[in-house]
């Protein structure tokens, strides 16, 4: 029983891609609520009474699903305020963050009860219990069905994918050679960068962290912008973005594996592993695998 716990855990802290980034937030509370109205309006799953309606049944199944897209809306636009860390997202937080924007929708649809409704214990706490029920209910295919679903899809085909890179990235074309004078935004933190001992830099802020191999085996902390670094390395194909918070030297990646959010990297000298995110996986895919590097 205790390992099939310890199981069900290791799978709840899978990491899964964020998908309510605020670009996308609407399109989404849209994708998720047509069908809501759909199945609510066409099967009509809960026990009604007519003779409380202020209205047309069409415009009572509307009206919930319309309020039930705002809170959805609203609580993923406050997450994305409070900047949530999408390569720490995980498939349990998923879950959670909908089951709690579950509740909230439940509750939203309470308080527009006599909006709707004819109804002298619109009020009551066993109206409330049974609109958070009911919007449960139809939520709940989304949370312990889709959710799931689509972790497994995208797991399989990131891992398939990531599992065709048979050959390390440094047997492709020539060799890293030479240096270039790394400018930053404090004159004395200005450095030489051997190219060829450069392992990946990671953002921390307005610092970005330098890991290096070689003779220059280290870590540096300096002051300049992802952006600004990556103008600069432009020169060197080999190293690319990976993610917003990762610039790469693909010459050093000694394995590729694949999870739900992308691909993470395995490299020289180093022992965890660099992420490759969602949004990043076709330019990878596509410098990896070329041979002309």
């Amino acid at each position: 029983m205790r390992s099939r716990a310890v199981t069900f855990a290791n799978f709840l802290r899978q990491p899964y891609p964020y998908y309510f980034t605020q670009d996308k937030l609407g399109k989404l509370a849209l994708a998720i609520c047509v069908p809501a109205f759909l199945f609510v309006y066409l099967f009509e799953p809960f026990n009604v009474n007519p003779e409380e309606h202020k209205m047309a049944y069409f415009w009572i199944s509307f009206i919930h699903v319309a309020v039930s897209s705002l809170v959805l809306y609203g609580c993923y636009s406050l997450a994305n305020l409070l900047k949530i860390e999408e390569e720490k997202w995980t498939l349990g937080k998923e879950i959670a963050g909908l089951a709690l924007v579950l509740l909230f929708m439940g509750i939203a649809n309470f308080l527009i009860r006599d909006l709707v409704y004819d109804n002298h214990h619109n009020w009551s706490f066993r109206y409330l219990l049974e609109e958070v029920r009911n919007t449960f209910l139809v939520g709940i295919l989304l949370v312990l069905l889709l959710v799931p679903l689509n972790f497994a899809r995208i797991y399989s085909r990131n891992s398939g994918k990531a599992a065709s890179f048979e050959t390390p990235a440094k047997e492709n074309g020539n060799p890293l050679k030479g240096g270039v004078e790394i400018r930053t935004q404090l004159k004395s933190d200005d450095f030489f960068l051997q190219v060829e001992d450069f392992l990946f830099a990671r953002a921390e802020g307005n610092y970005v962290e330098f890991y290096l191999t070689g003779e220059q085996n280290k870590k540096l902390l300096k002051r300049i912008a992802m952006k600004e670094l990556e103008q600069q390395l432009s020169s060197f194909p080999q190293i690319i973005k990976t993610h917003r918070s990762y610039l790469v030297n693909l010459q050093k990646v000694t394995s590729v594996a694949g999870n739900a959010q992308g691909y993470q990297l395995s490299l020289e000298q180093f022992p965890s592993t660099v992420p490759v995110s969602r949004g990043m996986i076709h330019k990878f895919d596509k410098v990896f695998a070329n041979p002309a590097l």
